[in-house]
């Protein structure tokens, strides 16, 4: 995890993660990431090769097409970045709450 203080005084921070469950980024995984990265002032981009996406919108998440074992890259920037992050984390470290 990178922690790195910008000029401006904004926080910037960076993980990688491995989509662990087994249908991958489907319609209701991608809600609660958007819901989560929502609740947020921080953006939210997830990435995956070289497509960045907007965490908080449900259409740009599903567009990246992540099935299980995909690494995808989370990036927040800005006040609660350290915050978005972490909460962010927990989604894929719970497997989305599914098996």
């Amino acid at each position: 995890m990178g922690l790195t203080a910008l000029t401006d005084q904004v926080t910037e921070i960076e993980q990688e993660f491995v989509v662990p469950n087994k249908l991958g980024f489907h319609a209701r995984v991608a809600a609660q990431i958007v819901k989560t990265a929502s609740r947020f002032r921080s953006d939210v981009r997830l990435i995956k090769d070289e497509t960045s996406v907007n965490g908080k919108s449900i259409l740009d998440v599903l567009s990246l097409e992540c099935p299980q074992g995909t690494t995808v890259k989370v990036i927040t920037r800005g006040d609660d970045a350290e915050d978005a992050l972490k909460a962010v984390a927990e989604l894929f470290q719970s497997k989305f709450g599914e098996s």
